[in-house]
């Protein structure tokens, strides 16, 4: 009787092992999960009405789902067809506000996609993958999506298509972009809170200068 207990606690004790130790290569634990999402970790609790347990047993399933995703490289060309079309969209923007935030927010789906997430047609999905890989600039690629879809005012419409900037930079810089540089980013320069217009990434035409 003796022996079947012991053996009974062994098992238990070796299965809670086998269960953490997979919670822990998921994600590395809530510490593990809160460094590697940072703000979208806080946006999961938030989502669970604050319970924390159920935010990283979501994210560590994203983690499952998608951590072993290899992005795929964007050749010149194409990622300066992309740099060309988000200027043209936000040059678009003045005129037509709606219309250019929901280009914007399907040239990021495609460009998503082109980098090897799923398609945008699932967005939830897509923007699953993209937290996984690029969680510190994918706050902003959600509000834009909502704008894109709400009727908006122009400067939330705006300042939504400005956060969502720093996805499209990090998908199509040819290397990884610096989460902890972004996180450090200064303050607007307006002083009010506004994100500043001009993007960082600019066309070159022919015959230009820089």
């Amino acid at each position: 009787m003796i022996t079947v207990v012991v053996i009974a606690v062994l098992v238990i004790v070796l299965v809670t092992l086998r269960y953490t130790g997979r919670g822990r290569a998921r994600g590395g634990g809530g510490r593990g999960l809160k460094r590697r999402f940072g703000p979208e970790y806080e946006c999961a609790v938030a989502r669970q009405d604050g319970d924390v347990r159920a935010a990283e047993r979501e994210l560590g399933e994203r983690v499952r789902r998608h951590g072993s995703l290899q992005e795929q490289p964007l050749s010149p060309e194409v990622r300066e067809h992309y740099v060309a079309q988000w200027d043209a969209v936000q040059e678009q923007f003045a005129d037509s506000p709606q219309k250019a935030v929901t280009e914007a927010d399907a040239l990021l789906a495609r460009l998503a996609r082109d980098r090897g997430f799923p398609d945008g047609e699932q967005f939830e999905e897509q923007l699953a993958a993209l937290s996984v890989h690029h969680a510190y600039f994918v706050q902003g690629y959600r509000s834009m999506h909502a704008a894109a879809r709400d009727q908006s005012g122009t400067e939330e419409m705006r300042e939504a298509m400005v956060e969502a900037r720093s996805l499209f930079e990090a998908l199509v810089a040819e290397r990884q972009v610096d989460a902890d540089r972004h996180r450090r980013r200064p303050p607007s320069p307006d002083g009010q809170g506004h994100a500043p217009w001009p993007l960082t990434t600019r066309r070159h035409t022919k015959g230009g200068g820089t």
